[in-house]
């Protein structure tokens, strides 16, 4: 019957399935052996899920042609599942291209953010910004990390600091969520700084007391639908005392934990994440060795965050050290005014080169382990029966080269897919 199932990806020279055995996610020794088949199909049925996967005669014995709205040919291609990012910033008005100019002359990240700048300067600019201009940049930063992949991102408030602003920002993302093609999963960060005017134990008391009833509010009657629970554990910033009171009452209204912590200052912040039962921390570049083991033993996902390590001149995650004793390990971009950078495939090229990662551990932590970090990796992070079929189609006959090729993902991708559903197609330069 005509239109009996959605999609099929044809013949492809490599599929990148990552897992077949439904893995919630993938450690350092399963990374080395990402399930990857020649001359392969897939099958995307009209409910946008993954109907089938194999060698590309034995699913053509499997369909006929009719049965498919749309058939696109991936002879001498790969397909990957769709990248997923694990930690993003991106509802902000407000650049701080002038910021660059400063830390390119030595500043420091808490030298700008003590002058005012930093944090301060997004907020600021964003509390005046209208909903409607803060959705239109969100969409187009979306549309633009979609161009690159990424199917599924983390993004977060944090630019408000007050319940009104925080909200405004969670509107926009919840409108992002109905209206677009990215899958997001939201995130509260309302403790990504102290506000003016208050002092670290005055703005968790206003966290707790106000902001996340609110938040549990709007979550129950479907106004907004929040996912995680976010702190910038940091000295000068959050301490852990606060931060463990945040993230507790987070956790009492149902949000998953996914905290920033030991970027800049040793905080053992993996330790209490590990306690709490987060299901991922974020940075890390400071972490103990006792906080590596802490992880290990909880499946506590570590996102890693090359991007900033790089733009910011910190120290590099020890993603090494951290696969070696258990730790699921993700990536994120970290997109946002001070590190701004959207693309997942030059953060595994940078994770490849400068954390000294396989180009295997990079795409499995861009995939199904950043998916778990999200608690998303049932669905999402990998091509197999029954997930939504999220996948992007490359012009190359080695899947490595989506890693391989640095600031090339713009010639390489040609097709972005969300649930069997074509939602970009790279045609090239006009004329050409």
């Amino acid at each position: 019957m005509a239109g009996e199932h959605r999609l099929l990806l044809d013949n492809a020279q490599q599929l990148v399935l990552v897992c077949t055995k439904g893995e919630k996610y993938l450690l350092q020794a399963g990374m080395q052996d990402l399930a990857v088949l020649d001359n392969a199909s897939v099958v995307i049925g009209t409910d946008g899920c993954v109907k089938a996967v194999g060698h590309a005669d034995v699913i053509r014995q499997q369909f006929s042609e009719a049965s498919f709205e749309k058939i696109i040919d991936c002879s001498g291609k790969c397909i990957l599942p769709g990248l997923v990012d694990a930690h993003t910033h991106p509802v902000w008005a407000g650049d701080r291209v002038h910021e660059f100019a400063m830390k390119l002359a030595g500043a420091s990240y808490m030298d700008i953010h003590q002058a005012g700048g930093g944090i301060h300067f997004t907020v600021e600019h964003t509390q005046k910004a209208s909903e409607e201009e803060l959705f239109n940049t969100f969409k187009h930063r979306l549309l633009r990390m979609l161009r690159t992949g990424t199917t599924l991102v983390e993004c977060k408030s944090g630019y408000g600091l007050n319940l009104e602003t925080e909200l405004k920002m969670l509107r926009v993302i919840e409108q992002a969520r109905r209206l677009l093609d990215s899958n997001i999963s939201s995130t509260y960060c309302g403790a990504h700084s102290v506000p003016k005017g208050k002092n670290a134990t005055e703005a968790t008391d206003d966290i707790i007391s106000n902001h996340l009833p609110k938040l549990k509010e709007l979550n129950l009657n479907g106004e907004i639908h929040v996912n995680n629970i976010d702190v910038f554990c940091e000295k000068g910033v959050f301490d852990l005392n606060c931060t463990r009171r945040i993230l507790q009452a987070g956790k009492g209204i149902g949000l998953q934990i996914n905290f920033h912590g030991d970027e800049l200052h040793p905080m053992k912040s993996a330790e209490l994440g590990a306690e709490l039962g987060a299901q991922a921390i974020s940075h890390l570049e400071e972490i103990s060795d006792e906080g590596i083991a802490a992880m290990a033993s909880a499946k506590c996902a570590a996102v890693l965050l090359p991007t900033t390590a790089y733009m910011l001149r910190l120290k590099q995650p020890q993603a090494r050290k951290m696969l070696k004793e258990g730790v699921i390990v993700a990536l994120g971009s970290d997109f946002n005014p001070n590190a701004y950078c959207y693309s997942m495939p030059m953060v595994m090229h940078l994770a490849c080169v400068n954390m000294k990662m396989s180009m295997k551990e990079a795409l499995a932590a861009a995939t199904i382990n950043a998916a778990y970090a999200l608690g998303r990796s049932h669905m999402h992070g990998s091509i197999e029966n029954g997930k939504q079929g999220d996948l992007i189609i490359i012009n190359s006959s080695r899947w490595e080269h989506l890693i391989y090729q640095f600031g090339g993902h713009q010639e390489l991708i040609e097709y972005v897919i969300v649930k069997g559903k074509v939602i970009y197609k790279n045609e090239g330069i006009m004329g050409y």
